[in-house]
């Protein structure tokens, strides 16, 4: 299939916006009571969910891959972040890439079934079925991420991750933006794997002829001090890779987990850690026996946005 419309004709993509739906409730009871393989799972999870972030004594974790920012779910990210529903996220590099060039230009829908020499012709690149504008996602995201890590270099010289992603949020003036409300509300977004993205890049390129750290142990030392102090914990995440086991990782050192809720289209039996379920974080006591857990397998575009429609209603 070819493409067949410049990006003015093109339908951009565009944030799930969150507000208060008495329709996406009864949706969920619904499903709750039809027994589906998965519908009352979703329901399940809402509860836990809700328990959870009204769980004062919890430090609560969400965890989620890049992927997913490139869509409208931005959004939803973006308003739990906004409402301080967590304490902490854990993501990958991808996340700033994606968040900070939607801040300053626009993705557009495509389909799986593009023509991909084309989509690259037509200066695109293909993320799914999203199309990513490479004037954006490069162009545009070196040049405002090297002017800022000019003004934060003059400030200072070593940050760990979610220190970074605070000066990059009260830099970024969008409000559109996920890192914006977390440098707002102080929530820190620890990024383990901060070089594999084009963030990364950048802050390899800024390195070469100044003293200019990123400082991972630092991050280290937040999540040590943050999880040794919980009373409770719980955790939303989204996918798999490296920010789930991160998550889970660190929960292991307060007994596990007292609350967890996974959604992934990853599935165990190859062994990955995606597809791994909570019971399988139990045998590692990353999630306690005891613990409110539920597993959902499904496509997170397709749910994470009834799901925090749900709860947004209820909070």
């Amino acid at each position: 299939m070819e493409i067949v419309a410049e990006s003015d004709l093109m339908k951009k993509v565009r944030d799930f916006e969150i507000s208060k739906s008495r329709d996406c409730e009864k949706i969920l009871e619904q499903m709750e009571e039809l027994g589906g393989f998965q519908g009352n799972r979703v329901a399940q999870a809402v509860d836990t969910l809700e328990r959870m972030i009204k769980d004062e004594g919890a430090l609560n974790f969400l965890s989620f891959p890049a992927s997913l920012v490139a869509t409208g779910v931005r959004g939803v990210f973006r308003e739990m972040v906004k409402r301080k529903w967590f304490d902490l996220v854990i993501t990958t590099c991808g996340t700033l890439d994606h968040d900070l060039a939607r801040s300053w230009g626009d993705y557009y829908q495509g389909s799986f079934e593009l023509n991909d020499k084309e989509v690259k012709k037509r200066g695109y690149s293909r993320l799914g079925s999203v199309l990513v504008p490479n004037e954006v996602y490069a162009e545009r995201v070196e040049e405002k991420v090297q002017k800022f890590l000019k003004e934060i270099h003059g400030e200072k010289n070593e940050l760990a991750t979610y220190e970074l992603v605070w000066e990059l949020g009260k830099r970024v003036e969008a409000k559109d933006s996920i890192i914006y409300w977390a440098a707002k509300n102080k929530i820190p977004i620890v990024i383990p794997g901060i070089t594999d993205g084009m963030i990364g890049y950048q802050l390899w390129m800024f390195s070469q002829d100044k003293d200019f750290r990123i400082n991972v142990l630092k991050d280290e030392q937040l999540l040590n001090d943050r999880v040794w102090e919980a009373e409770r914990s719980g955790a939303l995440i989204v996918g798999g890779g490296i920010s789930k086991h991160h998550t889970i990782w660190w929960n292991q050192f307060k007994g596990g987990l007292d609350y967890a809720v996974y959604l992934t289209s990853a599935i165990e039996l190859d062994g990955s850690l995606s597809g791994a379920t909570p019971r399988e974080a139990v045998s590692w006591g990353k999630i306690k026996e005891t613990a409110e857990k539920v597993f959902i397998w499904g496509e997170a575009t397709t749910i994470l946005p009834l799901m925090v429609s749900v709860l947004a209603g209820r909070m």
